[in-house]
């Protein structure tokens, strides 16, 4: 008979705690009567891991691509069971109290989280950096950032279903294989719920496979980069917004703040904000095109709009307005200097005229570039 429920738990190495491990789970499933498998998802150990999970009977899934995602998503493809659990084989969470899990997988809810500070770490569980600052920090990113209501973003003991996991498709190799599930889940609108779970210190005497530093890097690169509305958009949006309001205030006249006055030269500082502010903009919405035609990120209702409000040709024909505009104002300032014999220009009205030029004209130019360039990225669409 097909299993209702797959255990998969990635293995390197873990011979002092996977023993234990498989027994606390077949033990769950024979108390609560589940009819189940364990899958150990072994990343190449040599310390007889593979022997130990055979003469438990669990099934041995051999993965030969490093990582703790790819270990993972092996392990998980080979699971035969409609839903699945995955959790780490050191024996800091408790297989024997699955059962929270498995209800809420019957009730219809397509990931299950677990939430180690609702359940409770035992001392010694979790270290003090990870509990203090990183685990808090980049759960409050990935509910910021992608509206998930989750508490916990990088508890070890999840579970989904099996038709969930092909629709998150999950791509990383690394720790941020965690990250992943839970932002691909929330962009794809699954239903997901937390549970609460205790954390327990693991009984290896050997350190984690953990890098605090590296791996906490990883997380935050894969929740960044995931989010261009994050990255790209709103900085760039208020950078621009910025720019623009201080650069109209410095074009039609000086800016005195108590002793300091703000001439044309911080006029070319602020001109320089709009620039910038802009090109994070275009490059949000070429993020945003390559991520989605490349199946990176979901594609949304907003993303078909997009192609209907931004095209090549509307893109030329503001360009090239922006830089006729900038062409007309540069001639307005040539006169103003051939007023003078062509000699040093002394005159800050002059200037005031020549940096929006400039700005009008590399704002154009960049227009057109990104028109361009954003239809070649759309052209699979």
């Amino acid at each position: 008979m097909k299993p209702e429920l797959s255990v998969v738990m990635p293995c390197l190495n873990e011979a002092e705690t996977l023993a234990t491990c498989i027994k606390k789970t077949q033990s769950f499933f024979e108390r609560e009567q589940v009819n189940g498998e364990v899958v150990i998802a072994d990343n190449g150990s040599t310390d007889g891991s593979q022997e130990i999970a055979s003469n438990l009977n669990a099934r041995v899934i051999d993965v030969p691509e490093k990582g703790y995602g790819s270990a993972l998503r092996g392990g998980i493809l080979a699971a035969e069971g409609t839903f699945v659990i995955m959790g780490d084989a050191d024996d800091s969470y408790d297989f024997n109290a699955l059962m929270p899990y498995l209800e809420k997988l019957r009730e219809g809810y397509d990931l299950v989280m677990g939430n180690r500070f609702k359940g409770g770490i035992k001392k010694g569980a979790m270290p003090f950096l990870h509990k203090y600052l990183g685990n808090p920090v980049l759960s409050f990113i990935g509910r910021l950032f992608y509206k998930a209501n989750i508490g916990d973003f990088h508890c070890g003991l999840r579970g989904f279903s099996k038709e969930a996991f092909h629709t998150m498709e999950l791509k990383t190799t690394g720790m941020e294989f965690a990250s992943e599930m839970i932002v691909k889940a929330s962009l794809k609108k699954l239903n997901i719920v937390e549970v609460p779970t205790i954390l327990s210190p693991d009984g290896r005497s050997r350190p984690p496979h953990l890098n605090t530093w590296r791996d906490g890097w990883r997380h935050l690169r894969f929740l960044t980069l995931y989010s261009p509305k994050w990255l790209f958009f709103i900085p760039g949006l208020l950078l621009m917004l910025f720019g623009l309001v201080t650069s109209a205030m410095l074009v039609y006249k000086p800016l005195k703040i108590g002793e300091i006055t703000f001439d044309v030269h911080t006029l070319l500082f602020t001109a320089s904000c709009l620039l910038i502010g802009f090109q994070f903009i275009l490059f949000y919405g070429l993020t945003k095109v390559f991520t989605v035609e490349n199946d990176l990120l979901p594609k949304s209702d907003k993303y078909d709009r997009l192609f209907r409000f931004i095209n090549l040709e509307k893109g030329l024909i503001i360009g090239t307005i922006l830089v006729l505009i900038g062409i007309v104002l540069s001639i307005y300032a040539y006169n103003n200097w051939r007023e003078v014999n062509f000699g040093d220009i002394a005159n800050s009205n002059t200037w005031r005229i020549i940096i929006p030029a400039i700005t009008t004209i590399l704002l154009g130019v960049q227009t057109i570039l990104f028109s361009l360039f954003f239809s070649i990225l759309g052209l699979k669409k």
